[in-house]
């Protein structure tokens, strides 16, 4: 590997960005006079904690438009947060959120350096380094999964990941300027999302490309090396989908801590390596639906048997009425559930 000359990095990067920056509702137009709202930094960083820029837009869109201010947010229902969440997954992040906006309301605002965000609800390294960068133009260093992309061919790193975090955070440290540290930040992310891609990246575009010492290997497209992660586990579980004459459907509200903590979900059985037996949250006539809801989580895959019945008017449990329910303030697991049960549940005689 040959050494690269950090002085050069930065500015070629940011020469490149001020001319290529993506166009994000969170951002302010690179080399602006104009200040970064920590807000909306914090908010778009926690949503595109393993998600995308394109699933998270709209999603970003809709919070902003509902609360604006920290103060709005802070002040919002939990069940009408969690709702606005469904949908984008690692729905802990939803909670942390509402808690750290609640002491960042309390607290009269963000802190401004790293060590400050790192002891708020929910906010870990990346996340306090982007924020400092990109809100307060503190020299910190940023390293999502771009900017280790981008460091392991610009340094021709081969150590597989997740190992060679450690190395990469540390090249990405020596590159980090002291002028335009949240300019010079996005524009690593953004080489890393539109030229330095996982697959085909487009060396002849790249501004770097002189310096990188990979595309001189002819390696760039074999990094970064990364372990290979073991087998998922598959779990298995039922779900029960109940609606009333009058057309109220039967859910309820999963426990804060866990998988879809706080979400509005079916009554369900555990999730387990082996089938589990039915256990309906109440007396009626349930019919198994045939298929199955099949959703991955993190560590593992989740194969779901559903059963529907038509329930009395007198059925016990917590209803929501028909004209409340929306699929679409679920999380995403369960409106499958519901997108297969419905469906079957319509062919049931009214109870």
């Amino acid at each position: 590997m040959r050494d690269i000359a950090a002085p050069e990095i930065a500015p070629l990067l940011l020469a490149w960005y001020d001319s290529h920056a993506r166009d994000l509702p969170w951002r302010v137009p690179p080399g602006s006079d104009a200040r970064a709202d920590p807000y909306r930094v914090w908010l778009s960083e926690v949503m595109l904690q393993q998600t995308t820029v394109a699933a998270v837009q709209g999603y970003f869109a809709r919070f902003t438009a509902r609360w604006p201010r920290i103060e709005d947010l802070a002040a919002a229902e939990d069940g009408d947060v969690m709702a606005e969440w469904a949908g984008l997954g690692y729905y802990a992040r939803a909670r942390n959120l509402l808690a750290c906006a609640r002491v960042l309301a309390e607290n009269g605002g963000f802190p401004r350096d790293r060590e400050g965000l790192l002891a708020l609800p929910g906010v870990g390294p990346y996340t306090a380094a982007a924020i400092a960068a990109i809100a307060f133009d503190q020299p910190e260093t940023v390293v999502d999964g771009n900017v280790e992309r981008v460091m392991a061919r610009l340094f021709d790193v081969h150590t597989p990941l997740p190992a060679a975090k450690p190395e990469l955070t540390a090249h990405a440290a020596r590159l980090t300027p002291r002028t335009r540290p949240g300019d010079y930040a996005q524009a690593v992310m953004d080489l890393g999302a539109t030229i330095c891609t996982p697959r085909s990246p487009a060396c002849g575009i790249c501004p770097l490309m002189a310096q990188c010492a990979a595309r001189q290997a002819g390696t760039a497209g074999s990094l970064p090396r990364k372990t290979r992660k073991p087998t998922k586990p598959i779990r298995l579980g039922i779900a029960y989908i109940g609606q009333r004459a009058d057309g109220a459907w039967l859910l309820e509200r999963r426990p804060a801590r866990g998988l879809l903590g706080g979400m509005l979900g079916w009554p369900g059985t555990d999730w387990a390596e082996q089938t589990p037996p039915d256990a309906p949250p109440l007396h009626a006539d349930w019919h198994s639906v045939p298929g199955e809801v099949r959703h991955t989580f993190t560590h593992f895959h989740l194969r779901l048997g559903l059963r529907v019945a038509r329930l009395p008017m007198d059925a016990p449990g917590a209803f929501i009425p028909a004209d409340q329910f929306n699929p679409a303030d679920l999380p995403t697991l369960m409106r499958k559930a519901h997108h297969l049960g419905a469906a079957y549940l319509n062919r049931l005689e009214p109870s």
